[in-house]
């Protein structure tokens, strides 16, 4: 809208409103009012900008929830004296501000509940994630000052939260790219989990002493460093008991640790942490799955390991990574585990057993009604197929070939190609349909607010991640068949790599 439109006659306004792609005029017109109504200078700034921002905001897939959200980003942080100032001189900040409210619910409502965060929206420096050790100070100093175990997780939680607002509002700019979201993502969660051990320690030993260190095991994605914005922290937990301390007495206090780090990070809060995306820890990877124990002595381990390790635990292990603990014990478990996931070679029989689990997975863990094609984490060509086929070729190779020995798929992929393991085309497909399905969830999440593993239904919902997945307005159509071709075609490569077919 012009300045000239900002005077039209209420019915006028509407239209004009409706001719730029808002479907509730009448209501847009309400937050209008609501920020430009009387003589103050804040609404007089307003006045001059709203011409202006509503056009920006117009250009987004839901201007009208970009224009409620941006009035209450403006009512809450009120006569502050830099926001409109910023809004009106930098021109960058503005479009910034209007581009993520117009087609992010999630940085929408992270901004709604932490307004203050809009000030960083006129630097590029200041969108710049915080590294884990950055992190890991501020949480320490914080820690120090705040002893109670409530008060120091909330606020440990509250910067996980900045945290992933900074890097979506980062990412929705294109000053990250894709791998660098995951690490970053996955710093804040390492972070939150390292602070919760911390915190779940201090409550063990005002009990009594400690008689055991913990180590909290990345595994999955999280293991990889690869994670979107909706995924869950993969774990394991591996424990030694302290020089002259009881095996059982250790056991005992290792999971009254592990089962303190899960609650503190999930247990709601009073007041609740707003928009928090909260960190669920899964431990279902561990020995055994979920009929394994919570958490295991080093010896334990290496007992079990030896004894009865399965070859789907070995593959597991492919990504396992230390994430919060004692640094020994880390390095002792990676010792442990590096013959295990990294064998001399892979018996005919274990690839067979591997072949049979993964159609197992696809027969019984695709939900039910979901279609296979639009199924970016289970379904054809997604992220499981090429997952399962970098890691059996690990499996099958990374005893004699240390540049296989990571737990980042990409990586792998890379050294899967540098060694020539498989055709170069076929790796080119392969890293293109991962990271795209790596993509369209974490729009899911961005887009929406809402964690899902399938390629939107909804021709709204679609085009906001086809936008976010770097395609113009109007091209989620384009989007959707460049999405099911790529599979089509990633899936006939998984037959051939992995089948042999």
């Amino acid at each position: 809208m012009s300045t000239e439109d900002a005077r039209l006659t209420p019915e006028a306004a509407q239209g004009r409103l409706a001719a730029l792609g808002y479907r509730d005029p009448q209501g847009a017109m309400r937050h209008i009012e609501a920020l430009t109504a009387g003589v103050s200078r804040r609404a007089a700034l307003q006045r001059q900008l709203l011409p202006i921002l509503l056009g920006w905001l117009a250009e987004g897939v839901d201007p009208d929830a970009g224009l409620l959200a941006f009035r209450r980003v403006s009512e809450a942080l009120g006569t502050t004296h830099w926001y409109l100032g910023m809004l009106r001189d930098s021109q960058a900040a503005a479009e910034r501000l209007c581009h993520v409210l117009s087609n992010s619910r999630l940085i929408a409502d992270l901004l709604e509940v932490s307004p203050e965060s809009v000030a960083w929206l006129g630097s590029d420096k200041e969108l710049m994630p915080l590294s884990f050790e950055a992190q890991w100070q501020e949480i320490q100093s914080k820690m120090s000052r705040h002893a109670d175990p409530e008060n120091a997780m909330r606020l440990i939680r509250l910067i996980r939260r900045r945290e992933i607002l900074r890097i979506a509002i980062a990412d929705s700019s294109g000053l990250l790219e894709q791998d660098a979201v995951g690490t970053a993502l996955a710093d804040a969660d390492r972070a939150a989990v390292l602070g919760a051990l911390h915190v779940a320690e201090s409550i063990v030993a005002s009990e009594g002493p400690l008689t055991t260190h913990v180590l909290v095991v990345a595994m999955g994605r999280q293991g990889g460093r690869e994670i979107g914005y909706g995924s869950d922290a993969d774990v394991m937990y591996v424990h030694r008991a302290l020089p002259g301390a009881g095996e059982s007495e250790a056991q005992q206090q290792a999971l009254a640790i592990v089962g303190h780090i899960s609650t503190l990070l999930t247990q709601p809060l009073k007041p609740a942490i707003l928009a928090e995306r909260v960190l669920t820890v899964d431990a279902d990877l561990r020995p055994e799955g979920k009929n394994g124990a919570m958490v295991r002595s080093l010896e334990s381990y290496a007992e079990y390991y030896r004894r009865w390790s399965l070859i789907w635990e070995a593959q597991a292990l492919l990504r396992a990574q230390p994430m919060a603990g004692n640094d020994e014990l880390a390095a002792e478990f990676l010792w442990l585990i590096n013959p295990i996931r990294y064998p001399e070679s892979l018996a005919e029989t274990d690839v067979r057993e591997i072949r049979r689990v993964k159609a197992r997975v696809e027969s019984e863990r695709l939900p039910r009604g979901a279609d296979p094609a639009r199924h970016v984490k289970l379904g054809r060509g997604g992220l499981s197929d090429v997952e399962w086929l970098v890691q059996l070729l690990q499996l099958q190779h990374a005893g004699k070939h240390p540049q296989l020995r990571t737990t980042s798929t990409l990586q792998a992929l890379d050294a899967i190609e540098s060694l020539g393991l498989i055709d170069k085309g076929d790796i080119v497909l392969l890293r293109e349909a991962w990271r795209l399905a790596s993509r369209i969830r974490s729009a899911n999440v961005i887009c929406t607010g809402r964690a899902s593993d399938l390629l939107p239904a909804s021709r709204r919902d679609l085009e906001a991640v086809a936008r976010w997945c770097g395609y113009p307005p109007g091209q989620a159509a384009v989007f959707e068949e460049d999405y099911l071709r790529l599979s089509r075609r990633t899936r006939a490569v998984f037959e051939k790599d992995f089948y042999g077919q």
